[in-house]
């Protein structure tokens, strides 16, 4: 019997070509999006669209987590692999962000994934084991950046208490990635300093973020669980304010 994946975040992007990369080895796919003609508009654009199933619900919304799961388990009657990959941000110094904004990024890019992996875990239990993977990536960001990092502390914790059940549990870490978003609002400048602070001197792709998530569901990573793995170019490890000493040492 084929496996299937559910993907939130799935209408576009990095969650997109997760969707794609799953499709290449014959997995059926669950695209979860709130941009509901993005979503329809780019998962009938799939190879054999009917096999597959679009959901449009959003991540934070309780009962909609519950349809979501629900209507999974009646088409596919299995779930293998939980992408919890939906996020939004905001950017604003910590001063002028509001209430609001603060509870919705966090019901986004926190509770969404907990609620997620919460419902999905049993209907995962049944169908006999894989993986949950979470996506978590400044300035302006205060909201997103305390989400993503309590985020990658949730991992953790997930992932000692699903080990015995056999669900694997591990998050991803992108730097800068090339999507259309970083394309609409990254100035050249912007671009520009990414590139000087990335040892790798350039935007990720999103297939390469779709391949570390393939990865990280697959049996080649059975034993790696809890652990959140940096694709980003080398953005985290080359540290603070080494740009320029790299710029003249760089190895030509």
């Amino acid at each position: 019997m084929q496996k299937v994946a559910m993907i939130t975040g799935a209408a576009r992007g990095i969650g997109l070509a997760t969707v794609k990369r799953f499709l290449t080895e014959d997995w059926r796919v669950v695209l979860l999006d709130i941009d509901e003609e993005t979503l329809h508009r780019n998962s009938s654009a799939l190879p054999n669209p009917d096999m597959n199933l679009a959901i449009c619900c959003d991540v934070a919304d309780v009962s909609g987590v519950a349809k979501a799961i629900a209507a999974v388990a009646q088409k596919f009657g299995r779930l293998d692999v939980l992408v919890n990959n939906a996020g939004i941000a905001i950017f604003k110094p910590i001063l002028n962000v509001t209430y609001e904004e603060w509870s919705r990024v966090l019901a986004v890019n926190l509770t969404g994934p907990f609620l997620y992996t919460q419902a999905a875990v049993p209907l995962i239990r049944e169908s006999g084991v894989t993986s949950i993977s979470g996506l978590r990536a400044s300035t302006l960001r205060a909201a997103y950046g305390t989400s993503k990092a309590a985020l990658a502390h949730l991992t953790q914790q997930q992932a000692v208490e699903f080990a015995p059940l056999g669900i694997r549990v591990n998050a991803v870490a992108p730097g800068p990635v090339d999507t259309a978003m970083a394309k609409a609002v990254h100035t050249p400048d912007i671009r520009a300093a990414y590139h000087d602070a990335i040892p790798l001197n350039r935007y990720g792709l999103e297939r390469e973020l779709a391949e570390t998530i393939f990865f990280l569901c697959s049996d080649g990573a059975s034993y790696i669980t809890g652990q959140t793995i940096a694709v980003d170019g080398g953005f985290e490890a080359s540290g603070v304010g080494l740009t320029a000493l790299r710029a003249q040492q760089r190895n030509t």
